[in-house]
């Protein structure tokens, strides 16, 4: 288990008890790892995931390049993780039919700078920025093959004003893995 699970399945925990689309669209993905700057996560594909030719839905890959793009950006120690200035997505093969799982990878990609304090930030070669933060996400469909890609920038400046400092677990989280 990478050390920065807890707080990856802790930000995801939050998407599902307060945003309207991931609990509807998304409600049995799953964080399966995740280290500094990068998540792991994986969704079993439902009927509510596919399109009327009962394949995976564009619009489903699109939303877990969003959802994946901020749990990267969480990683890195955001609680609230901004909010997004684009996103775009390549579809590359089929990402499956009902019964099948697709895997994602999503990484925080650019090398700028780390928010030290509330008012003060420090060149470190992290890849969160003061203002923007650029993640990438890789999606595997159950054949093993690349089956998507996206990127996703979201604008950072305000969530790192809005803590004093780097996110850490609450000592009475449950974070227990999704079923």
């Amino acid at each position: 288990m990478g050390p920065k699970l807890p707080p990856a399945r802790f930000v995801l925990k939050s998407f599902m008890a307060e945003s309207g689309l991931e609990p509807r669209l998304l409600p049995h993905l799953r964080v399966t790892n995740a280290v500094e700057g990068k998540v792991d996560f994986e969704l079993d594909i439902t009927k509510d995931h596919t399109n009327r030719l009962k394949i995976l839905h564009g619009g489903t890959i699109a939303s877990m390049v969003d959802l994946g793009g901020s749990l990267a950006v969480a990683s890195k120690g955001l609680f609230s993780t901004g909010v997004s200035t684009d996103l775009n997505v390549t579809y590359l093969s089929g990402g499956g039919k009902i019964g099948d799982k697709i895997q994602a990878t999503a990484t925080c990609d650019k090398s700028r700078c780390q928010y030290k304090t509330s008012i003060d930030y420090r060149l470190t070669g992290n890849e969160v920025g003061m203002t923007l933060a650029y993640t990438s996400v890789v999606f595997k469909n159950s054949k093993g093959e690349l089956a998507a890609r996206g990127s996703h920038t979201k604008y950072v400046s305000k969530a790192w004003q809005a803590q004093s400092e780097a996110f850490t677990l609450p000592e009475d989280a449950d974070i227990a893995a999704e079923e």
